[in-house]
């Protein structure tokens, strides 16, 4: 017995499978954009960055820094409790609180600064 149109093994396997809704289909393309995506950020995970906390600012002039020794203060421009800013390579990103974290000072971030705001 010979069929003009025979089957092959991948036309059944097809036939097997309900057809994909749109909603399968779009969720299958996001799951390949985030791999994607993933897969992008992935080569510059071992970039360094230099990451700076800065507590405040103040402006002096020379002679009044050379006339700073041992525990001299320098009133900087922020309150106690104020937000620190959170540089990342010399780009204001977000602003945070200083944290001890065990015999160390840290920082946790509680800000995050997006856009125009974030030149500074």
């Amino acid at each position: 017995m010979t069929d003009e149109n025979p089957l092959n093994l991948k036309q059944l396997t097809a036939l097997d499978e309900p057809p994909a809704t749109e909603s399968a289909r779009s969720t299958m393309s996001a799951a390949k954009d985030e791999s994607n995506t993933i897969q992008d950020l992935e080569a510059v995970y071992d970039i360094p960055v230099q990451v700076s906390a800065v507590l405040g600012k103040a402006t002096m002039e020379v002679n009044q820094l050379l006339k700073l020794g041992r525990g001299a203060v320098v009133e900087l421009d922020r309150k106690v409790g104020e937000a620190i800013d959170i540089y990342v390579n010399n780009r204001l990103v977000a602003r945070g609180e200083v944290v001890v974290v065990e015999d160390r000072l840290g920082v946790t971030m509680t800000e995050i600064v997006k856009g125009d705001r974030a030149s500074g």
